[in-house]
Formats: C-alpha cells, sequence, structure tokens
C-alpha cells in the first residue's frame, strides 16, 4: 500500500493535520499564531546543526524550535514587548539558519523542500528494512516520525486538555483550581515544537504555523464546545491535505502550497457561510 507515493504523502499530511488542529485550537485561543510562526523558522536553523553534526533532522529542528520557544517565553515576562520580541527572533534565526546551511561543505540540502514542505518525497520502512536497519530505520522513515510525533503531541494535549483549556480561560481561575498555567504552557512549548519538527516534511517551515491556525480558525465558528473545535478543526486539516494533494497531482502545482491554499479557501466559504446565516437570522 506505502509503495505508491501518493498514498505516503496523503498518510503524511492526515497525521500531521491530526496533530496541528487541536494545538492550533489553543494558538488561535491564545493569540499565538505570531509565536508558531517564530517557532516554525528557528527550526532552519535546527536543521542546519542537524545536517553539519549528521544526527536526525527531526531531532536538530525540534530541539532548536523547543529552546526558540522557550528564550520567547522567558524573555517575555521581562520587559520585552511580545510583538517586537518573536519579530526580533523569528527573522533573525530564519537568516542565522539559512546562512549556516550555506557553509555546510559536501552537504546537498534542498532549501525549498524545507520552506515550504517536500510531502511527495516521504519515505515508509517496510518490515524487512527494520530487520536490516535495526533502530537506524527510524531515523530513515519520515512516516513513522510524523505519525508518532504527532501522536506524542495528541497525547499531550488528552493528557492536560482540562487543564490547559483551564488557564486558557483564566489563569487567576487556574490558580484557584490548583493549576499552575506556567506549566500548561510548557506542555503547550513541548507539542508545539514536535509539531513544528514533524511539519516540515509536509509543509515546510514558512507553512506551519497556517496549517496550526487556518484550520482551527476555520472551525471556530462550527463548534459550540472546545472538544468539537478540535475534532472539527482536524477534518477541515485532513480534507484540505486530501484535495490540496489532488490538487497539485491534477494542475501540476507545489504540494505544500496546495494544501495551504485549501485550507484557507475553507476558511473563506465557511466564515461566508456563518455571516449570511447570521444576516438571515
Amino acid at each position: 500500500m506505502f509503495d505508491d507515493f501518493m498514498t505516503r504523502a496523503t498518510v503524511a499530511g492526515v497525521g500531521v493535520a491530526f496533530a496541528a488542529a487541536p494545538l492550533g485550537c489553543f494558538v488561535v485561543w491564545r493569540r499565538m499564531a505570531y509565536f508558531g510562526d517564530a517557532t516554525a523558522h528557528a527550526a532552519i536553523l535546527g536543521i542546519a546543526f542537524a545536517l553539519a553534526l549528521d544526527i536526525s533532522v527531526f531531532a536538530g529542528a525540534a530541539a532548536v524550535a523547543l529552546v526558540m520557544a522557550m528564550t520567547v517565553t522567558f524573555l517575555s515576562g521581562r520587559g520585552y514587548a511580545m510583538d517586537t520580541l518573536l519579530g526580533v527572533l523569528a527573522h533573525s534565526s530564519l537568516a542565522l539558519g539559512l546562512v549556516a546551511v550555506s557553509f555546510l561543505s559536501g552537504v546537498r540540502i534542498d532549501l525549498m523542500a524545507y520552506l515550504f514542505g517536500d510531502i511527495l518525497s516521504v519515505s515508509h520502512c517496510s518490515f524487512e528494512d527494520f530487520r536490516a536497519l535495526g533502530w537506524e530505520a527510524f531515523s530513515r522513515c519520515d512516516l513513522g516520525i510524523i505519525w508518532g510525533g504527532g501522536a506524542l503531541v495528541v497525547a499531550l494535549l488528552v493528557w492536560r486538555w482540562r487543564p490547559l483549556l483551564t488557564s486558557t480561560l483564566n489563569e487567576e481561575l487556574a490558580y484557584s483550581s490548583g493549576i499552575d498555567p506556567k506549566f500548561e504552557k510548557l506542555i503547550l512549548t513541548l507539542a508545539l515544537a514536535i509539531t513544528v519538527a514533524v511539519a516540515i516534511k509536509v509543509v515546510g517551515v514558512l507553512l506551519i504555523a497556517a496549517m496550526l491556525v487556518i484550520p482551527a480558525a476555520a472551525a471556530r465558528g462550527l463548534a459550540r464546545t472546545p472538544e468539537a473545535m478540535a475534532l472539527i478543526a482536524a477534518v477541515i486539516g485532513a480534507v484540505s491535505v486530501i484535495a490540496g494533494l489532488q490538487g497539485a497531482l491534477i494542475f501540476d502545482t507545489p504540494a505544500g502550497p496546495s494544501i495551504v491554499s485549501v485550507a484557507a479557501f475553507l476558511f473563506a466559504v465557511l466564515n461566508l457561510l456563518g455571516w449570511r446565516g447570521q444576516g438571515r437570522a
């Protein structure tokens, strides 16, 4: 089944959508869209480190994205304006990453694939590969990394859903309920770093924030509960992946941007229908 590249791409994209959807809801509720963008941009620097040290790209991107997110969290409470801080760190880390990549000798790298994704080249390891390569097969198996990282993100959010929701709605209520909002923000930061790392192959660092925000924003007007919003966002994300890949195949367009374009189209249509419904009421 996984011998077909479109099947591998679809499975990988749906895995990212299922991980990004519930996390994207918290990004929308907390107005952290630019925070996610800065974390994603930092992943390019992590990719450069990973290639230089000959380690997993996933590990390097996740580590640097996590450091970036924690740095922003640490500095934001010390007199720095959040939007200014995010602007400086996002663009400087992206620039440093691109410069660092240019210094790598003897390493061939397709920057466009990391910037805009290369979902059609997602790899899959068979049982024979695992028997031959052992644990090394995990570093070569994009599908395993994407679904493993996505499952970890979903598990973190399910584990902390209620405390995360309470601290998002009202920090004072969270403290009175015995919940530490700082710890919950740390969980979100960790989930965001993992999502950025697994989504690089699918949509690239420049479009990761779009996959976090657009499906969640599109689902907001359709849901009556936070849980429903997360589920609807996951469906919208999955539909965007499937339709975007089919559109890329038919019209010969880039796969990652095509996926985001479909998500943006669904956001526009759903909001237009919502406004018309309110007008009739």
